[in-house]
């Protein structure tokens, strides 16, 4: 049976970056699509909104969050009556246990609003570090720029809110890749659940940089996590 896989996006990098993944995952019949957000500027409860309408629009199967998007998905898969797993790609977890979570680590929240202009605006995600460090994540400048460009800017607020978290969402057939061991911990909570998972040695847009490997890797854990669970 082909699947319909949702890629959601981190909404503080936007859609763009996630468009080659898309094209990856559109074989073999499947069919694959990086899931919009709201007109920025816009509060996370919008963009929860626009994921979950989205996923029961398209019927999707497999949703595939990246980075800050993984706090979205609990909520958005038990109100999508098709989806029958994730696989969250060096994506943030919510803590296992927890009924909300936060937008940031306090101390990243603090540092970021400490960026936002005078209309309380912060910077494109690509702004939010040294140039010299952004660029070794792009397979391209014109990539770097294109991100650049349609990147949100999301209010300071963003960074300081909280999502509602489902209980036993833990327990859907779930499945984590990882790009490297910055998101140690959540590879610590894939694992205590019981989730197949595998590791990449690369960075944050290992996705933009190498869509097909990825791509075959979601693949895999696509299928173990549903075996897994039966």
């Amino acid at each position: 049976m082909a699947d319909r896989w949702l890629i959601l996006p981190s909404p503080f990098l936007g859609p763009t970056a996630y468009e080659l993944l898309a094209e990856c995952l559109a074989t073999q019949g499947d069919s694959a699509v990086v899931a919009d957000l709201p007109p920025a500027p816009f509060m996370p409860d919008e963009v929860l909104a626009a994921f979950t309408e989205q996923s029961v629009a398209a019927g999707a199967t497999v949703l595939v969050p990246h980075s800050n998007a993984g706090l979205y998905t609990p909520s958005v898969r038990a109100a999508s009556p098709s989806v029958v797993a994730a696989v969250y790609v060096d994506a943030a977890l919510p803590s296992p246990g927890a009924l909300r979570t936060p937008l940031a680590p306090p101390i990243f929240a603090d540092d970021l609003a400490a960026m936002a202009d005078e209309d309380g605006l912060l910077p494109p995600w690509t702004r939010w570090w040294e140039a010299v460090d952004v660029k070794p994540l792009f397979p391209s400048p014109e990539w770097l720029a294109r991100v650049d460009r349609t990147a949100p800017r999301l209010p300071a607020a963003f960074v300081r809110s909280f999502l509602a978290v489902p209980a036993g969402w833990t327990r859907s057939p779930s499945g984590y890749l990882a790009f490297g061991d910055t998101y140690a911990a959540e590879l610590g909570t894939a694992r205590s659940a019981g989730w197949p998972i595998g590791v990449i040695a690369g960075h944050h847009l290992t996705l933009l940089s190498d869509p097909t490997s990825v791509a075959a890797h979601i693949r895999v854990l696509r299928a173990e996590c549903t075996a897994t669970r039966g």
